[in-house]
């Protein structure tokens, strides 16, 4: 966990030690101001994404549930008809980064080293290397992590969360605050279902007692189930941005 985002403060301070009580107090101020600061740089994002008429999307999930073959999948499907462009967030590497650079889009790697998500002044600096007037969808490919990236606005217009089969069904009831941040819900890996006990309607029904608004999309790259539905979401909101710039 990092130091920024205030994943280390305790829900309540320790009474039987009166200066770390004082200790916690000021973390959580600094970190309420930090998420002030945050959220003021991610209204001027969205205001860059308006102006260019792109939809921009932040994807999140535990790593290993499939946002960069998503991703793959996904340039490879609409390239002819969309420009694309991604932001990537990991610790280290731009293996991603190189991954969908290869299949046609352009991407700008964000190595956050020991921080376990993105936030609203990194994405601003990976919008300064993307041709944003060619773009009509920016996707920001959050550090896999299904806590910290939840409480940071990164200046998106959607927020969709990722969770693969292989994860188990309990995850929306053991981190309802990413799932409730969810604007669609991809549950990934669809394919291993027959090899995991994983309730897929215990998931979903877990899932809208967090988020009855969200859309649930169950999907595999493998085989290619649900992929027709992504895309017409995507499709859809583009088409809406062209429609109307400045409103999602």
């Amino acid at each position: 966990m990092c130091t920024e985002c205030g994943c280390g403060l305790p829900d309540k301070p320790h009474h039987h030690e009166h200066n770390h009580q004082t200790t916690n107090k000021k973390e959580i101020e600094v970190f309420k101001k930090l998420l002030e600061k945050n959220d003021y740089q991610a209204d001027h994002n969205r205001e860059h994404f308006d102006r260019y008429g792109i939809v921009a999307i932040n994807l999140m999930s535990s790593p290993g549930a499939g946002k960069t073959t998503l991703l793959e999948k996904t340039i490879e499907l609409l390239k002819d008809k969309y420009n694309i462009g991604v932001i990537e967030g990991d610790l280290e590497t731009e293996r991603d980064a190189e991954r969908v650079r290869k299949k046609g889009a352009y991407a700008y790697q964000i190595t956050t080293g020991q921080t376990c998500h993105l936030d609203a002044f990194m994405v601003h600096k990976g919008l300064h290397h993307l041709p944003l007037e060619k773009l009509d969808i920016v996707f920001v490919e959050n550090v896999g992590n299904l806590v910290c990236p939840a409480s940071f606005d990164v200046g998106t217009h959607y927020n969709v969360v990722l969770l693969s089969v292989p994860e188990g069904d309990d995850k929306p009831a053991k981190y309802p605050v990413m799932f409730e941040k969810a604007d669609l819900f991809i549950i990934t890996k669809a394919d291993l279902l027959p090899y995991f006990d994983f309730d897929l309607d215990r998931c979903i029904e877990e899932f809208r007692k967090i988020n009855p608004r969200a859309e649930v999309i169950v999907l595999s790259t493998k085989t290619g189930k649900g992929l027709d539905r992504w895309i017409e979401w995507l499709t859809q909101k583009v088409e809406e941005k062209k429609t109307n710039p400045a409103e999602v």
